[in-house]
């Protein structure tokens, strides 16, 4: 169990107004945890301090070597005034695994989750209220090593900030326009696309700026060899309802195991709604929507949630979904599963984690 100091703010912040537009990622509260790693003592001086930048030497590895990671998870504030973070435990475990594949030491299960609920319960006033609002949590691990020369480092900073956010996407829930990129590569098995890391991002920009020229929200992946399988959206895993049949992109090292992503095979099954997780080509999707078998496309990610898609353009083509509106199926997932993190639907899974 980790000993946690904190230190107050003497000089808080102004908070959004109720009626205050929040966006998403843009404002930030008053607190920060912090912890450090030196070789040889392992992770020390667990604290939580006022909201600041950070000094770091320009020779610091992550800006040579882009040596880092993160996490995203939220927290909700419930009717009955309970402060509820959702399947917390899911990102520490993805958390471990990604610091496996980049050579960061691991943080366990139990302290990721105590600092996260820590860092909340001191700026617990900063959660909205409003609906689709929540208090959107951003742990990350940067290397700090003062070095030039390709390694592990061997000094590290994990630091969690928290930012008070509207709905990930300014239109809500309103249906989203994917393009599908069957130019630039984001990711191969073998490589980094399973592990939540800026290097991913970075990579996937340039088909994003050209998707948003284009008129689109999202990109869509396909494989990196043959250019003809899906992986996942830019923010979010894809999902597909085929002739009554949910089918999503089965994990295969080159995508991210997201939460919401187990949250929504989970309650498929749950409903007695057949589940694959395979191979699927965009030539399927293609065929499935010629013939009107594809019923309904949704991402699903911590940021959305759930995040119907309305369109999608592969080359010169455009595949309309459900006439550009939601799905059954998809408003139903985004309500159950929005309404067990803000407490309205009993949470018969235990995946909501009180803030006390």
């Amino acid at each position: 169990m980790l000993d946690i100091k904190v230190i107050r703010t003497t000089t808080p912040k102004t908070k959004p107004r109720e009626d205050e537009p929040l966006g998403f990622g843009r404002i930030f509260t008053d607190h920060m945890f912090i912890m450090n790693y030196t070789e040889g003592k392992g992770w020390h001086d667990a604290r939580i301090v006022p909201f600041q930048n950070i000094s770091l030497s320009p020779a610091a590895m992550v800006y040579h070597y882009g040596q880092e990671m993160f996490e995203g998870l939220k927290a909700y504030k419930a009717e009955d005034g309970r402060t509820l973070l959702f399947r917390p435990d899911m990102n520490a475990k993805r958390a471990i695994n990604t610091n496996k594949r980049l050579c960061i030491p691991e943080i366990p299960v139990e302290d990721f989750v105590q600092a996260v609920k820590a860092v909340v319960k001191v700026d617990e006033d900063w959660i909205p209220k409003a609906p689709g609002t929540s208090l959107y949590i951003r742990p990350f691990i940067i290397a700090t090593d003062e070095f030039l020369g390709v390694k592990p480092s061997s000094t590290y900073m994990f630091i969690i900030i928290l930012s008070p956010s509207g709905a990930y996407y300014e239109s809500g829930l309103d249906p989203v326009g994917i393009w599908i990129e069957d130019e630039y590569v984001r990711a191969v098995k073998g490589g980094i696309g399973e592990a939540k890391t800026g290097g991913n991002y970075a990579a996937s920009l340039a088909a994003q700026v050209k998707a948003h020229d284009e008129g689109y929200s999202q990109v869509l992946w396909l494989d990196g060899v043959e250019r003809k399988y899906i992986e996942e959206v830019g923010a979010m895993n894809i999902f597909f309802k085929i002739d009554g049949v949910v089918v999503t992109p089965a994990l295969n090292g080159s995508i991210l195991p997201g939460v919401t992503r187990d949250s929504v095979i989970q309650l498929c099954k749950s409903w007695g709604l057949p589940v694959e997780e395979r191979k699927i080509s965009i030539d399927e999707i293609y065929e499935a929507q010629k013939s009107g078998k594809l019923e309904e496309v949704w991402g699903t990610g911590t940021a959305a949630v759930i995040s119907p898609v309305g369109k999608l353009r592969w080359k010169n083509e455009v595949m309309i979904i459900q006439d550009g509106g939601i799905g059954e199926l998809s408003q139903k997932l985004y309500d159950t599963i929005t309404g067990i993190q803000l407490g309205k639907i009993e949470d018969i899974y235990n995946w909501t984690v009180e803030v006390k």
